[in-house]
């Protein structure tokens, strides 16, 4: 009895879907802080041959190799480096300023929009066999499955959200292109949600170089 009473608190304080996103949003901001923190403090380091790849290309060519790159990750082919690194990555090596740090953040969203839709418009137009058929597509069909559900539950508000989120960034371009979504309204979407993301990502990497500074 006690455990579906519980069952049904939860339901019910968490049942809409603005309630949901806030909380998974919120779940990223404390997991996207923990990993900042722990990598500054010299407790974790991530392996050499991954964000160091993508340092040695900003320090190289700026802008332009952000751009490059985050085009790649968002059409899902960024297997060199985690895509979590990359913006606090440019933000060490690019900034000097809050208006270098703003031009980081639009670049950032620029090219992974550009790369989102690119994907969304392969699915969009070759469909989900075609897709699972490329050696290069590193999704599996259950996993694929999975986000579609997840699309076909939350519709268009997925593709923000789960950009918003960690490990879940552009998992919804595919279910989105497969249900033939409005293309301007998924670039519009996309780009929002890889917004706050880097956002978040961007203000946490101040921080945590402020407290440690």
């Amino acid at each position: 009895m006690a455990s579906d009473s519980g069952d049904a608190l939860f339901g019910t304080r968490f049942s809409t879907p603005s309630r949901r996103v806030a909380l998974a949003v919120a779940g990223t901001i404390l997991f996207a802080l923990v990993v900042l923190a722990i990598v500054g403090a010299d407790l974790f380091s991530i392996p050499a041959g991954t964000t160091e790849i993508v340092r040695g290309l900003l320090q190289d060519y700026g802008l332009l190799a952000l751009f490059a790159v985050f085009v790649i990750e968002g059409a899902m082919l960024l297997y060199f480096a985690p895509s979590e690194s990359l913006v606090p990555a440019a933000v060490l090596v690019l900034t000097d300023s809050t208006l270098d740090v703003a031009v980081v953040i639009a670049v950032a969203v620029a090219g992974a929009t550009v790369g989102q839709v690119a994907l969304f418009l392969l699915a969009k137009r070759g469909g989900r066999e075609y897709l699972l058929e490329k050696r290069w597509f590193n999704v599996g069909a259950d996993r694929l499955d999975r986000f579609d559900a997840w699309f076909q539950r939350w519709g268009p508000l997925a593709v923000p959200a789960s950009n918003t989120m960690l490990f879940t960034r552009g998992m919804l371009t595919i279910p989105a292109g497969l249900a033939e979504m409005d293309t301007r309204t998924f670039a519009v979407l996309s780009a929002l949600g890889t917004l706050s993301f880097e956002v978040i990502l961007a203000a946490l990497t101040l921080g945590v170089l402020n407290v440690l500074g």
